[in-house]
C-alpha cells in the first residue's frame, strides 16, 4: 500500500491561502514558519507535519495531491470541508 509524509497549513480563505504561497514561494518565509504563524490545525504547531499516513486515511481532496503531485514543491489552495489548504509532499513510497 502506498504511504506518504506532507505538511500542510490550513486557513479558512483561499486568498489567505494564495498570499502565504506567494510568501514561500518567494522566500519571504518557510513552509515551517508560515504554518507556525498561520495555519489553524494544530498540526501547525509542527510546522504542519501531518507525519506518514497511507492512501485513504485523509480526505479524498488531501489524497488526490499527496499521491499524485509532485514532491518537494507546495500544492493548492486544495479546499477541503475544513478549509483552505496549501500542501508541501515531502516523501511517497
Amino acid at each position: 500500500m502506498a504511504t506518504a509524509s506532507a505538511r500542510h497549513i490550513l486557513v479558512d480563505s483561499e486568498a489567505k491561502c494564495n498570499e502565504l504561497k506567494e510568501q514561500i514561494n518567494s522566500g519571504a518565509m518557510t513552509f515551517e514558519q508560515a504554518a507556525k504563524e498561520n495555519s489553524t490545525c494544530p498540526s501547525g504547531a509542527n510546522g504542519g507535519d501531518l507525519g506518514t499516513f497511507s492512501q485513504g486515511q485523509m480526505v479524498p481532496e488531501f489524497d488526490k495531491v499527496v499521491f499524485n503531485d509532485e514532491v518537494g514543491v507546495v500544492h493548492g489552495p486544495v479546499k477541503t470541508q475544513f478549509g483552505y489548504h496549501l500542501l508541501e509532499v515531502t516523501s511517497r513510497s
